[in-house]
């Protein structure tokens, strides 16, 4: 069904105020199950399958960026948060099951092909305990985060407000705030950096050699300089301004 406000008699949900929208395709085969997307919302494709039960989807206002397109996959007592103007190129690919969570932060911006999965799809256990080698594990990433073309995140990764992932990496570990990470897997290749949305050949200057040429956000920080609560703060669909600071 594309999204419009809904409920059923096995307690699945959507929480939306406007106008059906094109380009959406909401599957529900469990229950007690809730999409729920603020009315500013700007959606392009978006499929999201709700597997089983007690799965949550939440994806936040957006205002002067491009349109947030995703096929996602909820499992159950899974959870995806999408924060407040995130953006992407393409149609972003996210998975979320067994009681994880994947959350991102007020306005990260996704290229074409970034895939996000909390799980791998498929059980591998060893064959000499039974147990489970590859345990589904949050993701959680902050504010401001660019995530380059063909871009993967994978399960237990956090990343911090400001950083750039780069073209073609799986990242598996974390990353800290305002750093650069590239490689598969990936690896810190530079800290103390900040980015701006502005595209190099679609906003006048058309040479941007250094920040005089951009308007400074408040992601701009050290890396090593956020505060404590700043990951939980810019993971948030929120517009609090705890979580940055200047260098």
């Amino acid at each position: 069904m594309e999204i419009a406000a809904y409920s059923d008699d096995r307690g699945n949900r959507i929480e939306w105020s406007g106008d059906r929208v094109p380009n959406t395709n909401i599957v529900f085969s469990g229950r007690n199950n809730v999409l729920r997307v603020d009315a500013r919302a700007r959606l392009g494709r978006l499929s999201v399958q709700f597997d089983c039960d007690n799965g949550l989807m939440e994806i936040a206002e957006s205002t002067g960026v491009p349109a947030f397109s995703a096929t996602v996959r909820v499992g159950q007592d899974a959870r995806v948060i999408i924060g407040r103007n995130v953006s992407t190129t393409g149609t972003a690919g996210i998975s979320a099951t067994e009681g994880t969570t994947v959350r991102l932060g007020e306005d990260c911006m996704l290229a074409i092909g970034v895939q996000m999965r909390a799980d791998d799809g498929h059980p591998i256990f060893d064959v000499n305990t039974g147990k489970r080698v590859n345990i589904s594990r949050d993701i959680i990433v902050g504010a401001h985060v660019w995530i380059g073309y063909n871009a993967s995140i994978l399960a237990g990764v956090s990343i911090g407000s400001g950083s750039v992932i780069g073209l073609g990496s799986v990242v598996t570990k974390d990353v800290p705030n305002n750093a650069v990470a590239a490689g598969n897997p990936a690896r810190v290749v530079r800290t103390d950096i900040a980015w701006e949305r502005p595209h190099l050949s679609l906003t006048k200057p058309y040479y941007k050699p250094d920040a005089s040429t951009v308007a400074k956000s408040r992601w701009w920080a050290r890396t090593g300089e956020e505060s404590p609560e700043s990951v939980e703060f810019a993971a948030a669909p929120t517009t609090s301004s705890r979580w940055w600071r200047r260098a």
